[in-house]
């Protein structure tokens, strides 16, 4: 209920299901005093089941909810990551480099699901090189260059913007 991220190395719990790596993450906002846990822990019923279900389908990850996190492949693990922040209902999720190491569909799918809970009220924090993904969904970016601020405005203005061409481009358009 309050703030959620998701890390450039991948983190998940690769011991469990993909079904219980959302089930502890949407418990983690439950009471979880400690009788009761017990008779919850991974249990498919209670409460949150069908809260789980629909982040299973929203990752994508619907017919893989019993399939151990470590067997997924590198793009599944990514969505189950993201899946499992937001099962967290954050206001504020953080996303360090959501698209390092994705392929171009990957990347694509990965923008409509940012979207998607963008258009359930989420505010998002998005750390990314991968320029297309930022300029695509953001609405303001912030532009560092070794930690210290450069530029900040709407896509359009940062494109355009000469302090962020040199930082990242090693000149200025017309130089």
């Amino acid at each position: 209920m309050g703030v959620a991220r998701t890390f450039q190395n991948i983190r998940l719990f690769p011991g469990l299901t993909v079904w219980q790596n959302l089930w502890v993450a949407r418990n983690s906002v439950e009471d979880t005093r400690a009788e009761g846990v017990s008779y919850r822990w991974f249990r498919k019923g209670g409460p949150v089941k069908n809260e789980i279900d629909d982040m299973l389908e929203f990752s994508g990850l619907a017919d893989k909810g019993d399939e151990l996190a470590s067997n997924l492949a590198f793009g599944e693990q990514r969505r189950l990551e993201l899946a499992r922040a937001a099962a967290t209902k954050p206001r504020l999720l953080l996303l360090d480099e959501p698209a390092a190491g994705m392929n171009q569909d990957e990347i694509r799918d990965l923008d409509w699901r940012i979207r998607q809970l963008r258009q359930q009220g989420m505010t998002i924090i998005l750390i990314e090189h991968v320029m297309d993904l930022v300029m695509g969904i953001t609405d303001r970016i912030a532009v560092l260059n070794f930690g210290s601020k450069i530029a900040e405005g709407e896509p359009a203005a940062i494109q355009e913007n000469k302090s962020v061409q040199e930082a990242y481009l090693g000149q200025s358009e017309g130089d």
